[in-house]
């Protein structure tokens, strides 16, 4: 299992998705959390990073766990995830700022992604207003943006969350190049409407 973090965590790193000591993994093993240990530095996991702890109970690995704890849980118990990626894409957080949804302009954005939603909260770190929010839209959609925050993603495995995280800035990238050239955007997709719905 560790090793599956340990990769996740570098590609996160890799692909500049994360800073040296933010996001948060976790996978979720029948009534029980493992999660990546507050303040980690993803990028180079160790075993004491990772940090198991009850989906329901308050254990003692409460006080080691990411400070996203309670927002993982609330995923875990309301949609069928068995993976989570938080991270902070800084072109997807850009867009977040000045939008409600991010649909992608790209081929495979549009087809893998369709839209994402952006939401926001007063609170956006680790707060139980998140952890209410976050999974009624975790049921629709395998990756939501958190307003000037970072993205949540789903799976059912970590690299199945790591795509969404990836697709998801790629096609950020693509939308601030394409409108920072300041030309006509041409469309170019059959039934390109369609792309805007989930």
């Amino acid at each position: 299992m560790i090793k599956e973090f340990q990769r996740v965590g570098r590609e996160l790193a890799r692909m500049n998705l994360i800073s040296s000591h933010s996001g948060n993994l976790s996978v979720r093993m029948g009534d029980r959390i493992l999660i990546t240990r507050r303040g980690c530095m993803l990028a180079d996991l160790q075993e004491e990073d990772l940090v198991e702890t009850a989906l329901e109970e308050v254990d003692s690995g409460v006080i080691l766990a990411s400070s996203e704890l309670v927002v993982h849980r609330e995923v875990y118990k309301e949609t069928s995830a068995l993976a989570i990626v938080h991270c902070h894409p800084p072109f997807a957080t850009a867009l977040s700022l000045s939008r409600d949804e991010i649909v992608p302009l790209d081929s495979e954005g549009s087809y893998l992604l369709h839209k994402v939603p952006v939401i926001a909260t007063e609170k956006t770190i680790g707060s139980q207003e998140v952890a209410k929010v976050l999974p009624k839209y975790l049921k629709e959609y395998k990756i939501v943006m958190l307003r000037g925050h970072g993205s949540f993603a789903i799976g059912q495995m970590l690299e199945e969350a790591l795509m969404w995280s990836s697709t998801l800035e790629a096609s950020a990238r693509i939308i601030a190049i394409a409108e920072g050239l300041g030309e006509k955007i041409k469309e170019y997709r059959r039934k390109s409407e369609e792309y805007s719905r989930w």
